[in-house]
């Protein structure tokens, strides 16, 4: 099993990037997805999720508005499109894919069985 994310790299602010994770190995598409990233010296933190279908979506604050998570379910691919980003985006950003039934686990790294290897994404001001 592989998750390739792409589409990461440097923008200015204001800007907009699509980020892309597409799956191998075995079908995603009744599982959780989910958008994570990590800035230098900080922990990883959650920035929004698809649960199950897609039927359920879930976002970290300071991206509500802004970014949105999609899927393409028989592409075995998951989407964040990053609009109006800020300096403070700047991160790599990590995808991930669980099966995990527990809501309160959609916005913990631990709810993910499946990891992608991350995407710089960097925003000038």
């Amino acid at each position: 099993v592989q998750l390739q994310a792409s589409g990461g790299g440097l923008v200015q602010a204001g800007g907009s990037l699509r980020l892309s994770c597409a799956a191998s190995g075995r079908t995603f598409s009744s599982y959780n997805w989910a958008w994570f990233r990590q800035a230098p010296g900080k922990e990883r933190e959650f920035v929004a999720a698809s649960r199950r279908s897609g039927s359920y979506t879930y976002y970290e604050d300071s991206v509500k508005g802004r970014f949105t998570i999609s899927r393409d379910n028989a592409a075995n691919t998951v989407y964040l499109q990053m609009n109006s980003l800020k300096p403070e985006d700047t991160a790599v950003y990590y995808c991930a894919a669980g099966s995990g039934t527990i809501l309160s686990m959609t916005r913990q790294p631990g709810g993910y069985n499946y990891w992608g290897q991350g995407t710089q994404v960097t925003v000038s001001s």
